[in-house]
């Protein structure tokens, strides 16, 4: 449908927040510094800080000379993912994995910049996680899980398994998709990357509908668009056709917009937003990016929500003998 969005935006603010790798480099620094700093950070950002110096490290079986070099490749690699041009990235990624040939974002940013099909793509990111579970080890990654993200270097290899899982989403691979976003909810819970939405549109695509109960019942506190919109259609799926009613008048409430491009009222724009508000145009854009191919796998519900449109006086319909007829986008599902 649309650009995958590589951050989860939550904020109301139209100004340009500072990038993840921008502030993720100012809390490395702060570790080595052990100083103080005029970046804005989020309280997860600083809970993430207290961890990481309190806790145990991936690399503590590591000497101090490889320890330093996975250290030193890392922050070239932000340096890298800010570079203003691909020729100062590409430089700075091949700097980074000469010190540390398993730096995850060196390994992701050379994918992007040398990946001409979509199998490539997918084979670099594959590559890449690889390297970031190789990297935390084994060990590491039972013991943490649970709270990763709120250690700040296993943030790589989060980052670059949600890149895979979006990759393979696009592919039309969805249960490979969905395995590794359930794998990521497994190891972060409080879910910072939002990729329980992607992974609830998933769940419906396939007619999951136990792994959706599940996922809208851990996060029954998440009134957002894309999962009042999920409840709605998990409850027409389901065949309680009133508590899908129930579910449509919150999600209209949550965000109308949504109802305007599941009807066609609104064309859906080509490039997803970089930011949103609650209940905004922009946020139902992301919805659709999320929940939209999960509708249009269940033409019912499609016609379902044209009736309750039509009942609601929201706006007229065409007939269902049109719908029928119409196309449905979106890959088969694997």
């Amino acid at each position: 449908m649309s650009k995958k969005v590589n951050k989860k935006p939550a904020a109301k603010s139209k100004s340009t927040p500072p990038s993840p790798a921008g502030m993720e480099k100012t809390l490395r620094e702060f570790v080595a510094m052990l100083g103080g700093g005029d970046a804005i950070v989020t309280k997860d950002d600083l809970s993430a800080l207290l961890n990481s110096l309190s806790g145990p490290s991936a690399y503590d079986h590591l000497g101090s000379a490889k320890a330093d070099a996975k250290d030193e490749a890392q922050q070239i690699a932000f340096d890298a993912l800010e570079a203003v041009d691909k020729a100062q990235a590409r430089k700075l990624a091949k700097r980074a994995l000469k010190l540390d040939p398993d730096c995850v974002d060196a390994l992701v940013l050379m994918t992007g910049l040398d990946s001409r099909t979509r199998r490539e793509v997918i084979d670099g990111l594959q590559k890449a996680v690889e390297a970031g579970e190789r990297s935390l080890g084994a060990k590491f990654i039972r013991e943490n899980t649970g709270h990763f993200w709120m250690l700040i270097e296993t943030r790589p290899w989060m980052r670059a398994l949600g890149e895979l899982a979006a990759a393979l989403k696009g592919a039309g691979l969805h249960m490979d998709a969905l395995r590794i976003y359930e794998r990521m909810l497994e190891l972060n819970p409080n879910d910072n990357q939002g990729v329980r939405d992607p992974l609830l549109g998933l769940y419906l695509a396939v007619d999951d509908l136990a792994g959706a109960g599940r996922l809208l019942r851990k996060y029954k506190e998440d009134s957002m668009a894309n999962f009042a919109w999920g409840r709605v259609l998990e409850r027409f799926l389901a065949g309680d056709l009133a508590a899908a009613g129930a579910a449509l008048k919150q999600a209209r409430k949550a965000n109308h917009f949504v109802e305007q491009y599941m009807t066609a009222k609104m064309p859906i724009p080509e490039e997803l937003p970089e930011m949103y508000s609650p209940g905004s145009k922009e946020e139902a854009v992301l919805c659709m990016d999320s929940m939209g191919f999960a509708w249009a796998q269940h033409k019912e519900a499609v016609f379902w929500l044209f009736e309750q449109c039509a009942a609601d006086g929201v706006r007229s319909v065409p007939t269902k003998k049109a719908l029928v007829k119409a196309q449905v986008t979106g890959k088969r599902i694997q």
